[in-house]
């Protein structure tokens, strides 16, 4: 019991240093790109979807890649730091993946989205602090 007690003592004392919230903020972005090479191998694919078609779909092939590094470079920062901290930055993924729609695919970019990334944002402020 005193090891579980320790341990929660510990979580609650770990910070998120300045590097460590980079490669956190690194990490959703990859996700978020991620999500627009997801949408570019949806649309390439061919109306009758085949297993040859999904293998040899390079958007799906590199968006799998991504997703895989990334990943692990997510199972580091939690080795490194309280998922309390940490998870709170994946939030910032609704205010990152619309912004790269919007320049990459040129999917429409609304208000609502910037007033809910905003909150967003906030929500993350508010959660990765102690």
């Amino acid at each position: 019991m005193d090891d579980l007690l320790g341990l929660a003592t510990l979580l609650r004392q770990t910070p998120m240093t300045l590097g460590l919230s980079l490669l956190t903020l690194l990490c959703v972005t990859c996700i978020s790109i991620g999500q627009l090479l997801f949408k570019k191998a949806a649309a390439t694919l061919p109306e009758t979807m085949s297993l040859v078609a999904l293998f040899t779909n390079p958007w799906l092939i590199a968006s799998l890649a991504l997703y895989g590094l990334t990943t692990l470079g997510w199972i580091w920062i939690l080795r490194h730091a309280p998922l309390h901290l940490a998870y709170p930055f994946m939030g910032l993924a609704f205010l990152i993946v619309p912004t790269l729609a919007w320049i990459f695919l040129g999917e429409p970019l609304h208000w609502r989205s910037f007033a809910g990334g905003a909150l967003i944002m906030a929500g993350v402020a508010l959660a990765s602090t102690h």
